[in-house]
């Protein structure tokens, strides 16, 4: 069973016990209901807060296909997720959301305009207690960019605009944003939202489609915050983020990689591939595996389905 201990006070891994059987068989009652029914408020699940117990704050990593979502539970039961998939996504999201018990979050964040980031956006917002939206200063002319600010309207969500430094309470975690660092770019991925989670002495890294302008920004400002645990790799794997110097100051122990089998874009790339096997750092992949979830106890972390390898 691979297990992930702490380095210069960044954690790793701890028991995930029977966490990933329980999901699976949720998932597949909300699935099937979804299905026949069209529903989502009527699947009878466990709460979110039997999902996290025993100290273990929980994230999941979704499979949207191509595109992201990545969702996160305090020991205590607080939820966020950072963005929601393309729309040929979002009967599925709101079905594992639901599957969880997750009928309320404190932070949605939406980490750049484009749609497979936002697809599901409005959906989630529409149908979920959002306390708070996070998004960058970033528009988009397309409908599914509109459907989402409609949403927010509609539901009078609370917008935050954040700022390199700006940190967000989630229980006892602490989030903190990196990016972006600059007004202007020209491609809408360097304007993602990056935010490194610290929970105890355990890390992650969320990069939305950061490519290696915002990289090397983030490297130049905020050096010390990069050293982490776990990697949501940037751009699906592309070859345009993960750029060599990031790494060397990322220096993961995981990668998790978030795209859809047989994507059009070739993703993962082979290039990110290579750079990421010569570090020895585990990729993870949600188009080879379906959705993944770590669990940290504050000082280790551990992959669901680890215990039964």
């Amino acid at each position: 069973m691979p297990k992930y201990k702490a380095k210069r006070g960044n954690g790793r891994s701890s028991a995930y016990k029977i966490l990933s059987a329980v999901i699976v068989l949720i998932m597949a009652l909300a699935g099937f209901v979804s299905q026949k029914m069209g529903l989502f408020s009527d699947v009878q699940t466990l709460p979110a807060t039997s999902i996290s117990a025993d100290g273990q704050l929980a994230v999941h990593f979704i499979d949207v296909g191509q595109g992201d979502a990545e969702l996160i539970i305090a020991p205590t039961g607080e939820a966020m997720l950072i963005d929601a998939g393309p729309g040929s996504s979002e009967t599925s999201l709101l079905a594992y959301l639901s599957a969880l018990g997750i009928s309320e979050l404190e932070y949605a964040v939406f980490t750049h305009p484009h749609e497979d980031h936002i697809g599901g956006a409005d959906g989630v917002v529409n149908n979920i207690d959002v306390k708070k939206v996070i998004m960058p200063d970033a528009e988009s002319s397309t409908v599914t960019f509109e459907k989402l600010l409609t949403a927010i309207d509609k539901r009078g969500c609370e917008v935050d605009v954040p700022a390199v430094g700006d940190t967000y309470s989630l229980g006892d975690a602490v989030f903190t944003v990196l990016a972006p660092n600059s007004s202007g770019y020209d491609s809408l991925n360097n304007y993602s939202i990056v935010m490194r989670l610290d929970y105890g002495e355990s890390s992650f890294l969320f990069t939305g489609d950061a490519e290696a302008l915002s990289e090397k920004e983030i490297l130049a400002n905020s050096p010390k915050l990069l050293d982490c645990d776990v990697l949501k790799a940037g751009h699906h794997g592309s070859s345009t983020s993960s750029s060599q110097d990031f790494l060397d100051a990322v220096t993961p122990d995981i990668a998790v990689i978030s795209c859809g089998a047989g994507n059009d874009y070739g993703h993962p790339h082979s290039e990110t591939l290579t750079k990421y096997s010569a570090m020895n750092i585990r990729v993870l992949r949600t188009d080879l595996s379906g959705s993944i979830v770590i669990t940290s106890d504050g000082h280790n972390i551990t992959v669901a389905g680890d215990e039964a390898a």
